[in-house]
């Protein structure tokens, strides 16, 4: 039995609270406070085909560092996990990985859409969180922005009640504006060419095919007022779509080009203040559900490269809660808005089981950002240099206790 004394519970109050375990121990708790342990909806731990940028053991002691119990890991991995062979490939991997670090991690695998694998749809319903479908080119080669397709993935999803998790940013458009801009070198050009009407218009096209074939809709890393604007209105259609912020597009905006330059590439890239205050604005008002972190990793040097060759996105899932944490006491989140965002609500979208993980943080810990002190194998934050206040200090999962 694992016994936490004196803890602090969101609601104000204090006791003392028993975990299941093998392995004894007791933590005096009197300085922390207990929260249900993160669920990271979105990752990319890189396995299998980009071993070099993350593997799931360094991925999960990232994860531990972080409150994370629980992943859901994206398919654009080399071979892409767009079939049942390749989802059980995936997973022995995994527990091999994991085996390896001693440390057995949750997690939950998407299905990758492609045209030519539809009937995998079906063969892996059970193997799966959800299908996902890139309408947008990104890391890795799944693409599916061509109507016809779309709308035979939703209805195949629909019929095996499969969740649709889409990365919603139109091709189309995107290329014409890459075209366009094909000269410049500045890479603060990335958040003109993915603009907000790219996304806005790959949003409108998925709930327009979730509604024609009533299937469950879940838009990934949302990250204009455009957007929340069309999910604003789909929910109040009361249709089954949810939605998902990541903290690069709630503490970052396109200013972050000026220091981080090509290192601040991300898909959907960065951007304006006022597209950052409307997501903080949706935490409240529910019309965003979930914060995944989209960890993606890619070496420091991968990142550096010039405009045009410098890949999108950046580790995060070991500052997610401290980055939420700091928000709370700068009275922008509530604990209890938290909770609901990284557990409760990513828990009832994909219908996970309910368990005792948990962590304990301590509110008033306050910590400055390192590159050497991340656990990622890529070794780079953008976040570095920033001083945050509310820190995860033990994260209990199944029953076995780390400090972090």
């Amino acid at each position: 039995m694992i016994e936490i004394r004196n803890v602090q519970i969101p609601n104000d109050t204090r006791r003392d609270v028993f975990i299941p375990s093998t392995r004894p121990q007791t933590i005096e708790a009197s300085r922390y406070t207990l929260l249900p342990a993160l669920i990271d909806p979105h990752v990319h731990f890189r396995t299998p085909g980009h071993e070099h940028k993350e593997t799931w053991e360094t991925g999960v002691l990232a994860a531990i560092a972080g409150g994370v119990t629980h992943v859901l890991d994206m398919p654009n991995n080399y071979p892409s996990c767009c079939s049942l062979e390749r989802v059980l490939q995936k997973k022995q991997l995994i527990e091999s990985q994991l085996q390896m670090a001693d440390i057995p991690l949750r997690y939950g695998l998407y299905l990758g859409a492609d045209r030519n694998c539809f009937d995998e749809i079906a063969v892996s319903k059970n193997e799966v969180v959800a299908l996902k479908i890139y309408m947008g080119s990104s890391t890795g080669d799944l693409l599916l922005h061509d109507r016809p397709s779309l709308e035979k993935a939703f209805q195949l999803a629909a019929e095996h009640q499969i969740l649709v998790a889409v990365h919603a940013e139109d091709e189309g458009l995107i290329q014409i504006n890459r075209n366009q801009y094909s000269a410049v070198e500045n890479p603060q050009m990335h958040s003109v060419i993915r603009n907000p009407n790219v996304a806005a218009k790959a949003v409108e096209m998925a709930i327009e095919c979730a509604q024609k074939f009533n299937a469950r809709l879940y838009l990934v890393h949302i990250s204009s007022a455009a957007e929340l604007s069309l999910i604003r209105q789909a929910k109040r259609d009361r249709l089954s779509v949810y939605a998902e912020a990541s903290p690069h597009h709630l503490f970052l905006s396109d200013l972050a080009y000026g220091h981080l330059h090509t290192k601040a590439l991300v898909n959907p890239p960065l951007r304006a203040r006022t597209d950052v205050e409307a997501l903080w604005e949706s935490l409240q008002d529910g019309t965003i559900d979930t914060i995944g972190t989209d960890h993606a990793p890619h070496t420091k040097a991968e990142k550096m490269q010039p405009f045009g060759l410098a890949p999108s996105g950046f580790a995060s899932i070991e500052l997610y809660l401290a980055l939420l944490l700091n928000a709370h006491h700068q009275n922008k989140i509530s604990l209890k808005s938290i909770i609901a965002l990284t557990h409760t609500n990513v828990r009832r979208i994909f219908n996970l089981p309910s368990n005792d993980d948990c962590v304990l943080v301590d509110l008033e810990k306050t910590k400055t950002v390192t590159d050497c002190s991340l656990k990622t194998k890529a070794k780079w934050s953008p976040y570095a240099g920033w001083t945050l206040t509310g820190w995860p200090c033990f994260t209990i999962l199944k029953g076995r206790v780390y400090a972090v």
